[in-house]
């Protein structure tokens, strides 16, 4: 085994194995990469062991405990390296531990996300491979651990406490534990297969309580589950009654072996039984469905159904008139209660006689009286000395660049740069030497540097802001280094290209041997300090822009003297700095300070620190150096890799400067280090904190101490306090406190006081925390060129509670939070830009961070890199935690660290993680120096672009401020005054059609009752008169029909349907034919045997599976005795997969008509009776109801006419039709009107649309159409197929000016977007934007409304979508936020009478009331054509009555909701128009929190929000709500899409989504009308057959 100490190996293979496991922690390579060259490396040192340690079976127990050895515990500690070094606490990760060990209790089975495999394999495929069996080495990291590995995560050996004893009584304690609950340690619900992170360690303590028991969360549910039916209940609103699905999770308590062979969730499927006995549920139609799915459904819902922690005040109750926005503080909040603070002195700023004027001047001094001095060593990769720049060299390079600054860039008449202009500098991080120079060469010629890092690429992170800054500078000319100028990106012509949002800048090369030497006659102008600015420091802000802050060179100088005074520098002085010397603490120290005091730094570089994380302490054993300057990660880094090395003593350091100090992380990193290196002879009093910002440059520092000084602070402070803002020592939950440690006291000669961070600069009490202001002359004086900006930030004037200002002078804001301690220490807590205010209680990022590292680091988190932020979803912030994965991790480890994370904020924090995120190694943008560049990160996450592999949302858990449900208000009674027309005030709201018997014309056609008589008629008086031709996809006509063809054929079907089939009147025949005049003739046919014909579109030849059965059912249902066709479907029907589909043996007779008989039948039928049937028409509904309903004689007549009446149709008229011919207003124009009013009708199949997308306006145009009818699918069909080819339609001469009336078919709210799209997209052909129209009809009347040729264009009006769920409407003006555009469905047809009514008490509605749609006509349908005639239903959809009112008229009940609105238009007749106004279908509507949603807004909503994003659909299962999305893209966009989608919908329909599924294009079922079919989704969602991309259930 591993434990076995590395002493006894060489030296040489020690050195190996270290650089091994730096490999291993920095991500390198893979765990299994790293056990293979490791065993490779020790297997000759190895005794061989029977049983190698990853084959143990992890339920079985030890018989001997292991302990660890010193070196093993060492390479533990070095693998947790790998996390991020500034939020390291061992107290924090056992609080963590114990946060979660609570949570243990209640357990929760949290669904997990279905991936589709190839999305899972994105991950390195090293995660599915078991591991090397032959490994001599630690466990793989993805299954049984031994015991004492496990102290590892909480680095039990680094921290102050953490003795090897004690790791040694955990690691036996654990092991114990093992060997007493077996089961704990490999739980599995139910029958669930690779467990493989069941059997985790947890971090931290083993004896606090394993990890792997707190959380059973896997991928499958308990299979013990009650049989329990899901009735859909008519309140919606309530919560699901899901109290009888209970989830009994059994552990398998006999130690079972789990599975070794990790696989993803995905595949985990394949060994697990799918629910065999899960549940039988029932979707909405009654079809059982027993999936995974369903389970994962209801297992969120019992997880939802677990209390929440009590909501906050709701924000605001969304009545309709205005949001109320009311936050109630929580009474039992902590307050402050101490004094006000009083501002805080620092010591005099000391008057030191040899004080130099200026820096310049400091830099003359010890260039002409010691120029031999050091003043800069740099360092190469490898540790060697590069180069030693002394103070005379320093001096003459700056002379020498000061003078080609001033003189040899431009012209001598027009100098390039001039004193006082800004020029970038741009030096790599390894090149000290040369920046300082360029830096104090500036300062002599009197131009202002600006600092930057070097851009790497052309679309940097940041880069871009970092131009915005240049240019706003105005800097024309960068200075670099010969080797960095090399290296920058450059064109193929060999300039450097432009970065992105750069000026156009000069680059000026600053190495000696590329300058001019200066005469000897010319010496920069060394003057005393002035308010002139010195330099630019860049800082980039929460929201990613990049603000320069002006440091004058008298600030320079004094801040110099400060850190001088504090930091008692000495002449001579050696001084190791870590830090970056371009900006902050490096360059303050490194390169300002250093020269002033004529110090010596040693500059070792980051790069160096990568390969040696010694290196700083190697130097300054090296030189004796009496200071250095570091981050907490390089003495964390330095405690990883530090080995028995001897020869360290760290004696000589006076003042060892942690830069990050005031972070509140970095205080274990101090402690542990001076734990370690104590014996090397580091002093406690050596350790300094520092705070510091851009702004206020060095804040405080804890100077290095006299023996007789106050000693450091130590504040452990409650974080429940700090979230509200005040500072409470002793915490009741000992879990939640932070340790800070002090910073020192006020910087020499400043004034500090502390302010409220929101509102005025108010003085805050001594309890509570707030922003440190300090009052200076040395701080950055503004932001460059941001004069509002500079005033809030630079120019503060705190206040007492008496509203007097504190001092004349101005303040400096600092960015920092914190407070003054007692005895005048500094505390800092945070930063103003990590604050994220969620529910009026502010959370500190960073704290965030080092709870979610303290879960598992090790093993989950790649490099630590964890990034935090917060978004402002409906009026609060919300956060999100972004991590990077370890390549190696496995589905079911990512699911169960971030269920873990989520538990451990929530106990630490009490706040609730909005979305959790986790992206593939090595992804997130960096920033120069390899940390996480936030912003970038939160712009990425916020456009969708963050590719992550892994999302969790919580919005459930999170979101406490949305509107409280409805209560449904009841509505006006009988009892109400109704005077004549009014209603409670309003006019009622009725409107009609023109009146039919009023009409005169001459309308030959009005004679006949039966539309059989009209044929007859026209084909004895027009018998060669065209009334059909049909165009083939190329254009041409494929066949036609004149009045006497028509009348012929169809006495030719008669005689087949009399003599073969001996049919009886009234007998029902199905007519299977493609769109076409085949299925004309073959209707007239039918009406001339007497028989009842019902249009069934054909099976298609390619999915017979899905399209067979519903011919099949229509056929059935409907009756029919048999079935008429073409040859081809006739074959089609009976092929071998027709058989396969359905059962073909009961088929009832099939009739192929391709070849007629020469015979003509006997005697022509004529009906007794105009109410005797004529046709029945069948509809599959949008939420999959099959409907028939029955048309008769009269109503086809009437129907006929009153269209004839609307678009004035005459014989001399072409009308082209591109429609369905099966059903509803489809069927009567292409088979009906052109024999009623003799027009010629084209008939274009829609399906040749695709074939040739341009065939339709083709033949619009050819023929000189006025009059064309199309349906959604075709105009999006052509918005989308001819976008691009407009002006190619117009070179072929297609033009469209002469239609006068294009009207889309449908039954359902007019979709704008579609319809304006289409008009401008072909205004370039001539189509006026007024010609395009909808009309509207349903199943109890076919057609209700329809743009005819006369009368007011329709309108639109604009209404507030959230009184629309509260079934009001309320006009707004247009753009107005929550507005939703809806369009009138066309003028009501001649004939129709229409009233609004209120769906539930059947009262009439006032005038712009939301209300059911109730529609009175001679041609509404009979009644549905039922096998089972269920009256009831009959009765109330077709013969309802007013409730009060008129109660005498008898209406037909549309089932869509819509309102009416008397506009200022009129009509022909010279009326006020009313225009009807359709919202949507009541079956469709979503009842959710008391509110009425329709699924076209949401849908709406959600394509909006993404590119990607092509189409949407949206359905409730036990009240959640079910968001399906189609993709374009690649699949690893998908997951981008769960944040953006819950995001939205939360936003503009205060709606949480329950689930988020990501599926290909197409997979959303649409019929022929270009409806989406959601209940046919939502059936095939919950039976598992979509194939989803990935599935997120939010929590």
């Amino acid at each position: 085994m591993a434990d076995r100490d590395t002493g006894a190996f060489p030296s040489e293979v020690r050195a190996r194995l270290a650089e091994l496991e730096l490999e291993l922690s920095e991500g390198d390579i893979t765990q299994k990469g790293y056990e293979k060259k490791r065993s490779k490396l020790i297997g000759a040192y190895l005794p061989q062991s029977p049983v190698s340690g990853s084959e143990v079976a992890v339920g079985q127990e030890r018989k001997t405990p292991v302990t660890p050895s010193s070196s093993s515990r060492y390479n533990r500690r070095r693998l947790s390296g790998s996390r991020d070094e500034r939020y390291r606490s061992d107290v924090h990760t056992e609080a963590v531990q114990a946060a979660l060990a609570k949570h243990k209790e209640r357990k929760m089975a949290v669904p997990m996300p279905s991936k589709r495999r190839s999305l899972v394999v994105q991950t390195s495929m090293d995660a599915y491979t078991p591991p090397d069996t032959s490994s001599g080495s630690e466990g793989e990291g993805n299954g049984d651990e031994d015991g004492p590995e496990e102290n590892s995560v909480g680095e039990g050996g680094v921290g102050g406490d953490g003795t090897s004893s004690l790791e040694d009584s955990l690691g036996t304690e654990h092991w114990a534990n093992r060997g007493l609950h077996p089961a704990s340690s490999s739980t599995t619900t139910g029958s669930s297969a690779s467990s493989s992170s069941s059997s985790r360690g947890s971090g931290g303590s083993g004896a606090v309580g394993r990890l792997a028991d707190v959380l059973q969360q896997h991928a499958h549910v308990a299979a013990h589950l009650h049989r329990h039916r899901l009735h859909r209940t008519e309140n919606h609103s309530a919560p699901p009654d899901v109290t009888g699905y209970t989830n009994n999770s059994s552990s398998s308590s006999d130690g079972t072996q789990v599975d070794r062979t990790p696989c993803p969730a995905h595949a985990a499927h394949k060994h697990t039984p799918k629910y065999g006995n899960a549940e039988l549920m029932e979707t909405g139609d009654g079809v059982p469905v027993s999936s995974r799915v369903s389970a994962k459904i209801q297992q969120l819902v019992n997880t939802l159904k677990r209390p929440k922690r009590p909501p906050l005040r709701e924000f605001f109750v969304d009545d309709f008139e205005e949001l109320l926005e009311v936050q109630q503080p929580d009474p039992n909040q902590p307050r402050a209660e101490g004094a006000q603070m009083e501002p805080s002195q620092g010591e005099l700023l000391g008057v030191v006689t040899n004080w130099p004027p200026s820096l310049e001047a400091a830099l003359q001094r010890w260039g002409t009286i010691s120029p031999k001095a050091p003043c800069l060593s740099t360092m190469d990769p490898n540790g060697k000395p590069l180069y030693v720049l002394t103070y005379g060299k320093l001096w003459s390079r700056c002379v020498k660049v000061a003078y080609n600054l001033l003189h040899k860039l431009g012209s001598k008449q027009e100098p390039l740069v001039r004193p006082g202009d800004r020029v970038a500098l741009v030096y790599p991080n390894n090149d000290p030497s040369a920046f300082i120079t360029a830096f104090y060469g500036c300062l002599l010629a009197e131009v202002v540097p600006v600092p930057i890092e070097v851009p790497l690429s052309r679309k940097d992170a940041g880069s871009q802001q970092i131009g915005f800054l240049l240019g706003s500078c105005g800097v024309t000319v960068a200075l670099t280094s010969d080797a960095c100028h090399k290296g920058l990106p450059k064109s193929p012509t060999g300039e450097i290209q432009q970065f992105k949002g750069w000026p156009k800048v000069l680059w000026f090369v600053t190495e000696s041997k590329h300058l001019s030497k200066p005469p000897r006659d010319w010496f920069p102008l060394i003057k005393d300090a002035t308010q002139d600015t010195a330099y630019i420091e860049y800082k980039t802000c929460k929201d990613g822009s990049v603000l320069g802050v002006t440091v004058t060179r008298l600030a320079m100088l004094a801040h110099c003297q400060a850190l001088t005074q504090c930091c008692s520098y000495t002449e001579a002085e050696t001084i190791v700095n870590v830090l970056d010397f371009k900006k902050d603490v490096g360059l303050w120290h490194a390169v300002l300070t250093s020269v002033m005091n004529m110090m010596h730094v040693i500059s070792i570089p980051y790069a160096l620190m990568k390969v040696n994380p010694l290196s700083w302490i190697q130097k300054v054993c090296l030189y004796k150096a009496k200071v250095a300057c570091v981050k907490s990660r390089d003495m964390h880094w330095a405690l990883v890799a530090h080995r028995d090395q001897r020869d360290i003593n760290l004696s000589s350091l006076r003042m060892l400067l942690v830069a990050d100090g005031s972070n509140p992380w970095s205080i274990s990193s101090c402690d542990a280090f001076l734990n370690v290196f104590q014996t090397k002879g580091l002093r406690s009093e050596v350790i300094c904190p520092c705070a510091s910002s851009p702004e206020a440059l060095t804040v405080a520092i804890r100077g290095p101490e006299e023996e007789d000084s106050t000693p450091p602070g130590r504040g452990v402070l409650s974080m429940s306090g700090l979230s509200h803002g005040v500072i409470r020592v002793d915490s009741e939950e000992k879990l939640s406190v932070l340790t800070l440690q002090d910073v020192g006291f006020v910087m020499p000669g400043a004034l500090m006081c502390v302010v409220r961070p929101e509102g005025p600069p108010q003085l805050c009490r001594t309890d509570e925390i707030g922003e440190i202001c300090v009052c200076t002359a040395a701080t950055g004086s503004s932001y460059y060129g941001l004069s509002g900006m500079t005033k809030n930030t630079f120019e503060v004037f705190p206040l007492s509670s008496a509203g007097s200002p504190v001092s004349e002078a101005p303040f400096t804001r600092t960015g920092l939070l914190g407070f003054i301690g007692p005895v005048g220490l500094i505390f800092v807590a945070g930063k103003m830009d990590g604050l994220m205010v969620v529910g009026a209680r502010r959370h500190n990022a960073d704290d965030i961070v080092a709870t979610a590292l303290a879960v598992e680091p090790m093993k989950f988190v790649y490099r630590g890199r964890i990034a935090v932020f917060s978004i402002t979803v409906l009026h609060d912030e919300r956060i999100v935690v972004v991590a990077e994965q370890r390549p190696d991790s496995t589905e079911e480890d990512s699911f169960q660290w971030m269920s873990r994370v989520l538990q451990a904020i929530d106990g630490i924090h009490q706040v609730g993680v909005y979305c959790l995120a986790l992206v593939p190694s090595n992804t997130l943008p960096k920033t120069p120096l390899g940390g996480i560049h936030l912003s970038e990160t939160k712009q990425l996450f916020l456009e969708g672009a963050l590719h992550p592999c892994n999302v969790l949302m919580c919005p459930h858990t999170c979101v406490t401020n949305l509107p409280k449900p409805r209560q449904k208000q009841p509505e006006i009674g009988p009892a109400s005054v109704m005077v004549g027309n009014l209603v409670s005030g309003k006019r009622i709201a009725q409107a009609s059609g023109r009146d039919l018997t009023q009409m005169e014309d001459n309308d030959q056609a009005r004679k006949f009752l039966f539309l059989s008589e009209v044929l007859q008629w026209r084909a004895q008086t027009t018998p060669d008169h065209v009334l059909y031709t049909l165009l083939n996809s190329r254009g041409a006509i494929a066949s036609s029909l004149t009045c006497v063809q028509l009348h012929k054929r169809a006495e030719k079907i008669a005689a087949i349907l009399s003599e073969r089939a001996h049919l009886q009147d009234g007998d029902h025949v199905a007519l299977v034919y493609p769109p076409g005049v085949d299925l004309v003739v073959a209707f007239y046919g039918c009406l001339y045997a007497g028989c009842v014909p019902i249009t069934v579109r054909p099976p298609h030849p390619q999915n017979i599976t899905t399209t067979l059965p519903t011919v099949k059912m229509i056929v059935e249902v409907s009756r029919s005795v048999c079935v008429m066709t073409t040859q081809v479907i006739s074959k089609l029907l009976r092929s071998k997969e027709a058989t396969a589909t359905v059962d073909v043996r009961t088929w009832p007779p099939v009739i192929d008509t391709d070849d007629l008989p020469k015979k003509k039948p006997p005697l022509l039928h004529k009906p007794l009776n105009p109410d005797t049937l004529a046709y029945l028409d069948f509809s599959v509904s949008t939420t999959g109801m099959l409907a028939g309903v029955k048309m008769s004689h009269s109503a086809t007549s009437a129907f006929c006419r009153s269209i004839k009446l609307q678009c004035e149709l005459y014989p001399s008229r072409e009308v082209a039709i591109c429609l369905d011919p099966y059903c509803g207003l489809g069927f009567v124009l292409w088979c009906l009107c052109s024999v009623y009013s003799g027009h010629q009708s084209i008939l274009i199949p829609p399906s040749e649309l695709e074939l040739n997308p341009a065939l339709w306006l083709s033949a619009v145009s050819q023929y000189k159409v006025r009059d064309t009818f199309c349906s959604y699918s075709v105009m999006e069909l052509c918005t989308k197929g001819l976008g691009l080819q407009t002006d190619g339609l117009k070179s072929r001469g297609v033009d469209l000016s002469r239609v006068r009336t294009c009207v889309v078919v449908a039954e359902e709210r007019p979709r704008i977007a579609l319809t304006q799209s289409f008009s401008k997209l072909f205004k370039d052909l001539g189509l006026h934007t007024r010609a395009v129209s909808t009309s509207f009809g349903c199943r109890v009347n076919l057609a209700i409304c329809l743009q005819g040729t006369s009368g007011p264009d329709p309108t639109t009006v604009f209404v507030d979508m959230r009184a629309l769920r509260h079934d009001r409407v309320r006009l707004v003006e247009r753009g107005s936020p929550h507005s939703l555009s809806v369009m009138e469905s066309g003028k009501i047809l001649p004939g129709v009478r229409i009233i609004i009514a209120n769906p539930e008490t059947k009262g009439p509605m006032g005038e712009s009331h939301l209300g059911e749609i109730w529609v009175q006509s001679g041609h509404n349908a009979s009644g549905y054509f039922t096998v089972y005639g269920d009256e009831a239903l009959q009765s109330d959809h077709f013969c309802s009555r007013l409730s009060f009112g008129d109660t005498q008229t008898v209406w037909a009940r549309t089932g869509y909701l819509g309102f009416l609105r008397r506009t200022e238009l009129t009509d022909a007749n010279g009326e006020r128009h009313d225009a009807l106004y359709v919202v949507g279908a009541l079956e469709e509507a979503m009842e959710l929190r008391g509110m009425r949603y329709h699924p076209i807004d949401i849908e709406t909503s959600v394509i909006r929000t993404h590119k990607s994003i092509t189409e949407c659909a949206v359905f409730t299962w036990t009240n959640l709500l079910v968001v399906v999305v189609e993709l374009d893209g690649s699949e690893h966009e998908a997951l981008d899409l769960v944040p953006m989608v819950t995001n939205v919908v939360l936003e503009e329909h205060y709606l949480i989504v329950g689930v988020v599924v990501v599926v290909d294009i197409g997979v959303i079922p649409i019929n022929s009308r270009g409806e989406k079919q959601r209940m046919h989704l939502r059936d095939g969602f919950l039976a598992d057959q979509l194939d989803p991309i990935y599935v997120a259930y939010n929590m």
